[in-house]
């Protein structure tokens, strides 16, 4: 204490001893003092002084001691004056307490190893009663399941200080990262990131992670409670992440941690049959255990057995079950196409999602079919050989199935100006008969149909074919003398070929007009096409594929080919760019398609006969065939360049790029071309951006008329291949393509409208990363892909009439032509850009979303959606009710352990709808 008011020019110092900093950034100084009133002293002078001075100095080492100068001289550095909130006016002896002032101060930053603190007096009358030094810091804590530890405040007190944690035993992060901030006032604030419990282990009094005991589990990490084994299940250990099928019993893949295990089904039983010549219906009861399963479905297994029961063998391709042979839901199935005569041993397995864990077969019942005799199915086609004024030859294939053998044909024709009542009948022992005694350059109406033991088949359809008018026969005449050879001793022989004409002859409705044609072996269908548009001739049809190949195919000298470099890889072998260059043409650029080395007869029809069919074909929007090589090593079918390859990866790298008319466009060429093959009666199969060709002027073509595919029966994916197995994937073709194999244009309109949806989202692929089985449900439930990025919402609304579930709703490509022309003539039609959903992978269709407004709690609405197993997911989670359910993500779905992709997109697609019900309901958002 000091009190010399009396003397002028007081500087009183007080030095602390030297303070070590311990780490601490900012400093707090608490004093305790009294100062006595200038005005109670009486005759003090005008320098009293009701204040004083704090003051630091920072240093490495101790430097003030006692009878040095350093506490007078050094630099220190004012923390503040320290002034009294009340003061005293004397001192009282009598006992009564004098009014002590309490002041905090505080200083930093500080960096040295400590420090001293300095008390000046210059003039005031005080006592210092005690100084408490002093520093803040968070003490160390567990939160969120991690462990922060203790933690020094910063150098200001504002300061926030971060501290990182480190889960507790048995936990794992779920955000990274894991921290805390630690305040100047030494609080732990703003947690960021958490831990929670390992899968197997629960948590307890929220510090501790608990292992399951034996007979619990806890599949994923999170708050969620350890639940007891489902049915069939156990666990014998600790931290039991799931529990394991007591034997005989199995979890299937899209089952649930949490569900019971289950078990086969028993075989089928009481099947009924009813053979109609070579057909057969089967029928059955379910089994009478379903394995606790409702995903029962049944496949048919057919053999064709020999008569003695020795050896059976796998039913051929064409027999045809409906609605089909594999994942029947119905206990019914319709089989045909079989063989007249036939003893058949059909197998009706029973499974269901656990039967491919199972060591053993799927259960069954197997019943042995003869087919009654029957008459053979109906000529598919006719071809023309030769043509006179008077008469013509014509000739056909065996039906497929002649049902036994063929004892003659009937042939049926009649001028097609005439009555069909008029017809005359032919009867010819072979697949060829010449119709003779007719009148000159006379169209004529003309079916066949086989005959057997068991009766006449069904006549074929009509088909018109023409004599030679006296005109033609001399027009012919004059083409064919150059061709006259002679001979001086055997005089001159005359051969000429005449080649007959045939055109289309349809039932529904008749031409003013009748097209003319010279082509060889042309064939009309009846019912479809334009006047005078040919007709497409499947090559497979020809007795000898390499007569389709010469027939619509030009042969290339191959000295007239020259290969530069490879472009890519194709089923048969490599795809080059190279030149061509035709006699008495320029030089152009081609690309060639090689048949590889060591190849066989099989593989070399194969790979022609997409020359064979491309070769038909002439229309700006289809690629054009320039000709083949076969008569030298490699084979090779060469074809127009086209400078951007395909659509798909062309798109992509030019993401965004182009404008919404150039991409309509785009569209436009490829409908065009798809129209042209609709009325030549040709079916792609097979329409998908990666199949479409781009050239250097932004022209799509649509290629790829490799072979026919048909539905795989033995995966579970399934897919169209050919058969060399190449895959056509599912998320490209019609729901009736895939169910009953019924290919159509219809069905290439479907696939139009996915290349449409490519087209606009710049080669995206559709249906994400869906599985094949995925798309597969989602189609059959309504659902259907939403608009791209900046679509026009007319460009859309087509897509969705491409995607009509009714396959004879859906617009025809002259439609979809007639559609595209408009929007491009009026481009303002384009503006309106559709509206993208929330979700991505939003159903547009789906009309099976309930009405959130009839539940009353989340248990309801999961039930209604029969997504139930996921109840206690929901409830740990904190997602109580139908209002916080409606704000859920997919980064929620995850977080509380809805791992399985279709079940997110299902849930998700409810609560878009729940929220869009939720804003057009006052009462709710109320």
């Amino acid at each position: 204490q000091v009190c010399n008011v009396f003397e002028p020019s007081q500087n009183n110092w007080l030095l602390t001893t030297f303070i070590d900093r311990r780490g601490a950034q900012r400093i707090y100084v608490e004093i305790r003092f009294t100062v006595r009133d200038c005005s109670s002293i009486p005759n003090v002078p005008g320098s009293c002084k009701e204040t004083f001075n704090l003051y630091y100095y920072e240093t490495d080492s101790v430097i003030a001691t006692k009878g040095t100068a350093f506490w007078m001289e050094a630099p220190y550095l004012k923390v503040d004056t320290i002034a009294a909130d009340e003061s005293f006016s004397q001192v009282d002896f009598g006992g009564r307490l004098m009014k002590v002032n309490t002041e905090v101060r505080s200083f930093g930053p500080l960096s040295k190893n400590g420090f001293y603190l300095a008390f000046q007096d210059y003039g005031a009358c005080m006592s210092l009663l005690s100084v408490r030094v002093f520093f803040k810091k968070c003490p160390s804590v567990v939160q969120n399941f991690a462990i922060f530890p203790e933690t020094m405040t910063g150098a200001e007190s504002t300061s926030l200080v971060i501290a990182r944690g480190i889960c507790i035993s048995n936990s794992e992060e779920v955000d990274v990262p894991i921290k805390l901030y630690c305040n100047g006032d030494g609080e732990w604030m703003v947690p960021i990131g958490s831990c929670t419990c390992k899968a197997g282990f629960e948590p307890d009094n929220s510090n501790v992670c608990r292992a399951c005991p034996p007979g619990t589990f806890k599949s994923t990490q999170g708050p969620g409670l350890c639940l007891q084994c489902p049915p069939n299940s156990r666990s014998t250990a600790e931290a039991a992440t799931i529990c394991v099928c007591r034997n005989g019993y199995y979890r299937g893949d899209a089952d649930q941690p949490d569900e019971p295990c289950t078990s086969v089904p028993s075989s089928p039983r009481n099947v009924i049959s009813i053979v109609n010549e070579t057909s057969v219906i089967l029928e059955w009861h379910s089994p009478r255990e379903t394995g606790n399963r409702d995903d029962v479905v049944y496949n048919i297994v057919c053999k064709k057995c020999r008569t003695d029961r020795r050896s059976c063998s796998h039913c051929d391709d064409n027999v045809d079950f409906v609605p089909r042979q594999l994942g029947l839901t119905e206990t019914r199935v319709f089989i045909s196409n079989l063989l007249a005569h036939t003893l058949y041993s059909f197998e009706i397995q029973a499974v269901n999602g656990v039967s491919n864990k199972s060591p053993y077969p799927a259960q069954h019942v197997t019943i042995d079919i003869t087919t009654n005799q029957a008459a053979p199915s109906i000529v598919p086609i006719m071809h023309q050989i030769s043509s006179t004024m008077n008469s013509f030859t014509l000739s056909w294939p065996q039906p497929e199935q002649p049902n036994g053998i063929i004892l003659d044909y009937e042939l049926r024709y009649y001028e097609k100006d005439h009555a069909e009542i008029n017809s005359t009948v032919l009867r010819s022992k072979t697949n060829t008969a010449r119709v003779e005694s007719l009148r000159p350059g006379t169209v004529y109406v003309v079916q066949v149909r086989a005959r057997t033991v068991a009766g006449f088949g069904k006549y074929s359809s009509k088909m018109c074919f023409q004599t030679l008018t006296d005109d033609d026969f001399k027009s012919e005449l004059r083409e064919q003398l150059p061709l006259i050879a002679g001979s001086a001793a055997a005089g001159v022989v005359f051969i000429v070929s005449l080649i007959a004409i045939s055109i289309v002859c349809s039932r529904k409705r008749a031409y003013s007009k009748e097209a003319v044609y010279s082509d060889k072996l042309q064939h009309y269908s009846t019912g479809r096409g334009s006047p005078g548009m040919k007709i497409y001739i499947d090559p497979f049809t020809y007795e000898d594929p390499n007569e389709a190949v010469r027939e619509f195919a030009k042969e290339i000298d191959v000295s007239t080919v020259k290969i530069e470099e490879v472009i890519g890889a194709g089923e048969f072998g490599e795809v080059y760019k190279g030149r061509l260059k035709l006699p008495g043409k320029r030089e152009i650029y081609v690309a060639i398609k090689t048949l590889k080395a060591g190849y066989v007869d099989k593989q070399r029809r194969d790979f022609l006969s997409e020359a064979s069919i491309m070769g038909q074909f002439d229309h700006p929007n289809i690629i054009r065939l320039e000709g083949v090589v076969t008569k030298s090593r490699p084979v090779m079918i060469v074809t127009e360049f086209m400078e951007n390859g395909a659509l798909d990866s062309f798109l992509r790298q030019n993401d965004g790029q182009f404008t919404v008319i150039q991409l309509v466009g785009m569209l436009r060429g490829i409908s065009a071309g798809m129209k042209y093959l609709s009325e030549m009666n040709y079916v792609h199969r097979d329409l998908a951006a990666r199949n479409i060709l781009v050239n250097s002027n932004l022209v799509c073509k649509v290629s790829d008329f490799g072979l026919s595919r048909y539905l795989q029966e033995d995966t579970s994916d399934p897919s169209y291949t050919s058969s060399l197995g190449g895959k056509i994937p599912v998320r490209w073709t019609a729901p009736e393509a895939i169910a009953y194999r019924k290919f159509t244009s219809a069905s290439d309109v479907w696939s139009y409208g996915i290349v449409m949806w490519e087209v606009m989202s710049y080669g995206e692929r559709p249906y994400w990363d869906m599985s094949n089985q995925d798309v597969i449900n989602a189609i059959e439930q309504d659902y259907r892909l939403p608009p791209p990025m900046d679509c026009p919402s007319a460009l859309h609304q087509l897509m969705l009439d491409c995607w009509q579930k009714d396959r004879n709703v859906r617009p025809r490509f002259a439609d979809i032509v007639s559609t595209l022309d408009k929007m491009i003539r009026n481009p303002t039609s384009l503006k309106a850009v559709a509206n993208i959903p929330a979700v991505p992978s939003q159903p547009l269709l789906d009309r099976s979303i309930p009405d959130f407004n009839t539940f009353s709690s989340v248990e309801d609405w999961l039930a209604a959606i029969k997504m139930s197993q996921y109840r206690d997911n929901f409830l740990n989670s904190g997602f109580t009710s139908l209002q916080l359910v409606a704000q859920m993500t997919s980064e929620d779905l995850l977080r509380i352990g809805v791992t399985l992709a279709g079940h997110q997109k299902k849930i998700l697609s409810n609560v878009q709808s729940m929220r869009v019900q939720m804003s057009q309901s006052p009462t709710t958002m109320a």
